[in-house]
């Protein structure tokens, strides 16, 4: 499946290089396994977001690997393809902006002929892809317009889509300056978050034997300021990641955390069954 990275410091502003890069299992280490694209998202000195994406994977982008060590910013919003729908090109890889936010996801959502009849010409017109994700962002930012709040307009979309389309999975990193919601729904596939507050520069870190084997970097370094971290797997044997709970959208405003448990359960759900080849192969 696709892989899924986010961190935010609540302010200060720090150089994302341990995770995208030197961690045992960074995002350059799992896009050998994800060819089909790499994007990383931040936001600049004037609060503006900015990304930058390619249909390669990480460990092939020179840009990629430039930014994860030069780029500096309080936020981070980082994914590496696997492709499902739409075809591997640069609007179709991950993060997204609409609205001044950054939006990633893995999963697979289909219906994507009736979702598009939620949208408005407006909407579509900050669409550049082909992929479920761009459309459910589409939707999620038309909510969050409509709602006039971020949390309730993601709210509303994902219970739409989970009441209406058919889905396999839908985790999401969704955005903006000071604030990051992170969502792990249904159960498919996981995310996780770490909480590493260092007074000062902290060790790499090996993944326990029963994992894949990583690289160890004994040089690399994680940087001494609190954080929050999202990830599809952990990166490295910190005993301080939780995984989420099925159905548990996450809230960090600066660096406080809060759960909520807003859905039920998808009542078109898909099983592995259900997916075509090139999705099945995505999604594992």
């Amino acid at each position: 499946m696709c892989r899924l990275f986010g961190m935010t410091t609540g302010g200060p502003r720090i150089h994302a290089t341990f995770w995208l890069l030197d961690a045992p299992e960074s995002l350059e280490f799992q896009s050998r396994r994800m060819p089909d694209g790499t994007g990383l998202g931040w936001f600049s000195l004037g609060e503006e977001p900015v990304r930058d994406r390619a249909p390669v994977a990480a460990f092939k982008d020179a840009d990629f690997n430039a930014e994860a060590r030069n780029v500096v910013s309080h936020t981070f919003v980082s994914h590496v393809r696997y492709a499902s729908t739409g075809r591997p090109e640069v609007h179709n890889s991950h993060p997204f902006v609409m609205d001044d936010r950054l939006f990633a996801h893995n999963g697979v959502v289909r219906g994507l002929d009736d979702l598009g009849s939620w949208l408005s010409d407006v909407d579509r017109a900050l669409m550049q892809g082909q992929t479920d994700s761009e459309f459910v962002f589409a939707y999620i930012t038309a909510e969050i317009r409509r709602h006039g709040d971020t949390a309730a307009g993601l709210i509303a979309a994902v219970r739409r889509i989970a009441a209406e389309l058919p889905l396999f999975a839908l985790n999401i990193l969704l955005a903006e300056s000071g604030r990051l919601w992170a969502l792990r729904y249904p159960d498919t596939h996981e995310l996780w978050v770490l909480n590493p507050r260092l007074e000062k520069p902290g060790p790499a870190r090996h993944l326990a034997s029963d994992r894949e084997p990583g690289q160890v970097r004994v040089s690399a370094h994680r940087e001494a300021c609190p954080a929050v971290v999202l990830a599809s797997e952990r990166m490295d044997d910190d005993p301080g990641w939780r995984l989420l709970a099925p159905g548990e959208l996450l809230t960090v405003d600066g660096l406080e955390s809060s759960s909520a448990f807003p859905f039920d359960e998808p009542a078109h759900r898909l099983t592995t069954a259900d997916l075509s080849p090139a999705e099945s192969t995505s999604q594992t």
